[in-house]
C-alpha cells in the first residue's frame, strides 16, 4: 500500500512561521506535525510514502530522510491548483491500494476497517456543527456514500471529510481525476478530491465512511495551540520526568530535557523545545520552538519560533523564527 501526503501549500494562515519553513514542520507537543501524522499510520503495512511538496520542500525531504528509514519519494507541485492535481502528480507511482492523507490532518481513529473487501474505498469523517467550509458525504440506507459535496451551501449533512481517504485501486482514482480535469471541474480555481471521488461513484464504485473520534486541524495559530493542548493531555506530557530545580512545572507539558528553565513557571499546556532558555518567566498554553529564549515574560496562547528571543512584559505573541522582541 502507498501513502500520498500532499503538502505543497504556502501555509499562509500560519505566517510568519511558514515564511521560513513549511507548515508540516511546525512544532506541536515536542515534534513536527508531520511526525505525528506519519506515526498515526504506524499500525499499517506501508510500502512507500509519496510526499507532494512545494515551497521549502527541501526541508521536508531533509527531515524525512534523516528521521525515517522507510521508502520515500518526493514530488514537486509547482502549480498550486488543488488537492486532486497534487495526487495526480504521483500517478506513475500509484497502482493498487493507496491512502491519501493531507498534511494538516491529525486524528484519532480506527484504521483496521480500511480493507473491507466489499468496498472500493473508505473516507474518514467527523460530525461538525457548520459543514459549509468543508467537504461532506451523503449516505443512503445501506451506508454507502451517494454524494461527495465540496463546501455545501446548507448545513443538512454534517459528516465532514477530515482529509483521510483509502482507495482499493489508486489507478481508478487517477482516471477519475483525469476526467475531472477534462471537464475543467474546479471550485475557486482548484481541483478538489471530493469531485474526483464523486466521479468514481458515478462509475459504480462503492465507498463507505468511517467516523473518527478526534479531528485536529493544524492550519491556524489558534488550532495549532488547540492541537498542542490535546496531544499534551493524551500521551505527550513528560512532566513526571522533569526536574528543573526552582522551576515550577504544571502538567500537562512537554519540556525537552536539555532546555534551561530557571525560576520560571511552565504550564499547563506548554511546549518548550530543545535548546530553549527560559528565565524568570511564566509560560502557559504556548509553544516555544527549538533554540528560543524567553526572559522576564508572561506568555499565554503564544507561538515562539525557532531561535527567537522574547524579553519583557506580558504579551500574546506570534513570533517567527530568528526574530527578537524586547520590551525592556
Amino acid at each position: 500500500m502507498k501513502v500520498v501526503i500532499p503538502m505543497a501549500g504556502f501555509g499562509k494562515r500560519l505566517r510568519p512561521h511558514t515564511y521560513s519553513r513549511p507548515k508540516p514542520l511546525i512544532n506541536v507537543a515536542g515534534q513536527p506535525m508531520v511526525k505525528h501524522l506519519i506515526d498515526n499510520l504506524s499500525e499499517l503495512d506501508i510500502d512507500e510514502y509519496i510526499f507532494i511538496v512545494g515551497y521549502l520542500g527541501e526541508q521536508i525531504e531533509e527531515y524525512i530522510t534523516q528521521t525515517y528509514s522507510f521508502k520515500a519519494r518526493f514530488v514537486e507541485q509547482k502549480e498550486l491548483i488543488g488537492q486532486a492535481h497534487a495526487i495526480y502528480l504521483a500517478k506513475e507511482y500509484l497502482n493498487g491500494p493507496a491512502i491519501i492523507l493531507f498534511s494538516d490532518t491529525l486524528f484519532d481513529g480506527d484504521l483496521s476497517t480500511l480493507k473491507q473487501p466489499e468496498v472500493d474505498g473508505m473516507v474518514f469523517t467527523k460530525e461538525v456543527e457548520d459543514p459549509r467550509r468543508f467537504g461532506v458525504v451523503v449516505l443512503n440506507d445501506q451506508g454507502h456514500i451517494t454524494d461527495f459535496v465540496e463546501k455545501p451551501s446548507t448545513t443538512e449533512n454534517k459528516q465532514a471529510l477530515i482529509g483521510l481517504y483509502y482507495v482499493r485501486e489508486a489507478n481508478l482514482l487517477i482516471k477519475a481525476i483525469e476526467t475531472q480535469m477534462e471537464r475543467k471541474q474546479l471550485k475557486g480555481g482548484e481541483f478538489y478530491i471530493a469531485d474526483a471521488l464523486q466521479i468514481m461513484i458515478e462509475e459504480g464504485a462503492i465507498f463507505h465512511s468511517q467516523r473518527v473520534d478526534t479531528w485536529l486541524d493544524t492550519g491556524k495559530p489558534e488550532t495549532v495551540l488547540q492541537t498542542n493542548r490535546h496531544l499534551l493531555e493524551n500521551g505527550f506530557d513528560n512532566s513526571s520526568d522533569l526536574n528543573f530545580g526552582k522551576a515550577i512545572i504544571i502538567p500537562p507539558v512537554y519540556v525537552h530535557p536539555d532546555a534551561v528553565i530557571e525560576q520560571s513557571v511552565i504550564g499547563p499546556h506548554a511546549t518548550v523545545s530543545a535548546g530553549c532558555e527560559v528565565r524568570h518567566s511564566i509560560i502557559t498554553d504556548s509553544i516555544v520552538d527549538v533554540g528560543a529564549t524567553v526572559k522576564n515574560s508572561i506568555l499565554s496562547q503564544s507561538l515562539i519560533g525557532r531561535d527567537a528571543v522574547v524579553i519583557g512584559r506580558p504579551r500574546k505573541l506570534n513570533v517567527g523564527d530568528t526574530s527578537s522582541i524586547d520590551f525592556t
